[in-house]
């Protein structure tokens, strides 16, 4: 990620950069607020150490299914 100062504007490639840059994160974190909704990464999970990976998992699974990327 590029920083721009007063001296120096960022450069077109460089703001190029940081907005493809940006559109990449942002889909990250609707992902990761999706999972907070349902609670798995929101607070300390409170089930058995075994079936958080599977329930991660199945979770993940959904957000992807329901929500497309685009």
């Amino acid at each position: 990620m590029h920083g721009k100062s007063k001296r120096r504007p960022l450069e077109p490639e460089e703001r190029a950069f940081n907005q493809r840059l940006a559109q990449i994160r942002v889909k990250i974190e609707h992902r990761i607020r999706c999972l907070k909704v349902f609670c798995i990464l929101k607070g300390v999970y409170r089930g058995r150490r075994q079936r958080f990976e599977r329930r991660l998992n199945l979770i993940t699974g959904l957000v992807n299914r329901l929500i497309p990327i685009k």
